[in-house]
């Protein structure tokens, strides 16, 4: 059996050396070990320190990419990249514990295609990141066509044969959260408590957090575009009837100029209801345009390799 070990960085120099010690100690009885360490435009010495892994370790890969392409696109480099016949996809910053590797290992040589880790305790999120996450998977699941399991991130093991659909996959707007569920197969949960960070800080703000939603939401469901249907046919409906009022009462009393204040506000809520579904459409339509330009998700610059 071949352990590939896949692993996105970036700015992670503090956590490099922990990282490799870690899973070096959990998985020190397994001998065919490929790691695959993704090294996504950082800027600090991250690179440098993956290639001194490189000399230090058999079996590392540290893939270097031009620049910074995003966590998303860098774990797609890492999968296209990964050999072994079972592969692990964890965080740099070691909050997701190695400690369970084993236990996913166990279950994959049992017959589970996917063995994903998912967590039990979101004690170490803020109040306002455990409330956003918890909203997002209740609101994903209930528009998605292909819902996904609830509090389980990328940490999970996959056998080949769930990488290569993933592989197949071409989409530029890589929602991984989803596409690892896409596929389906015989799936197991390790339950977990996450660890805070070992060192250094997260990459991830709120406004990241929200784009990566969006892109989950809009990549896997078409539910907003019936939403902004339903909304424009009660919006059609409404000004129908309120036109057939103002007619029945010009009719009946003669003109009424007064209503100026009711006008602009009939104009201004249906005017931001036009540009909401604008702009709904608009998110479709650009990643519509970013697919037929078809261009790669990742440029890998260099592969470190002994």
């Amino acid at each position: 059996m071949k352990l590939s070990i896949v692993t996105p960085f970036y700015n992670e120099s503090e956590v490099v050396s922990l990282y490799f010690e870690k899973l070096a100690a959990v998985l020190e009885p397994w001998d065919d070990i490929e790691w695959v360490a993704v090294n996504d435009g950082s800027t600090d010495d991250t690179l440098e320190l993956l290639k001194a892994q490189v000399d230090k370790r058999s079996g590392v890969k540290a893939v270097e990419l031009s620049r910074n392409f995003g966590k998303e696109a860098a774990l797609t480099a890492g999968l296209s990249e990964a050999t072994g016949d079972a592969i692990i996809i964890i965080d740099a910053d070691l909050q997701d514990p190695p400690e369970i590797i084993p236990e996913m290992i166990k279950q994959w040589q049992d017959g589970y295609d996917v063995v994903a880790g998912r967590r039990v305790d979101r004690s170490t999120d803020s109040w306002v990141k455990r409330k956003t996450a918890q909203n997002f998977y209740r609101i994903f699941n209930h528009f998605s066509d292909d819902p996904i399991p609830e509090d389980v991130g990328d940490f999970r093991l996959i056998d080949r044969k769930v990488l290569d659909v993933l592989n197949l996959m071409p989409e530029k707007n890589r929602f991984m959260k989803g596409l690892l569920s896409w596929p389906g197969f015989r799936v197991r949960f390790v339950d977990f408590e996450r660890d805070e960070r070992v060192a250094g800080e997260t990459k991830w703000n709120y406004s990241k957090l929200f784009l990566l939603a969006c892109d989950g939401i809009f990549a896997f469901s078409v539910a907003p575009l019936r939403i902004s249907f339903f909304l424009g046919f009660l919006a059609s409906t409404f000004g129908l009837i309120y036109a057939v009022y103002l007619i029945s009462k010009t009719i009946i009393q003669g003109v009424d100029l007064p209503g100026y204040a009711s006008l602009m506000v009939v104009v201004l809520t249906f005017s931001g209801l036009i540009l909401i579904c604008l702009g709904v459409i608009g998110e479709y339509l650009g990643r519509v345009y970013k697919e037929v330009k078809a261009r790669p998700v990742f440029v890998i610059k260099d592969v470190h390799s002994k």
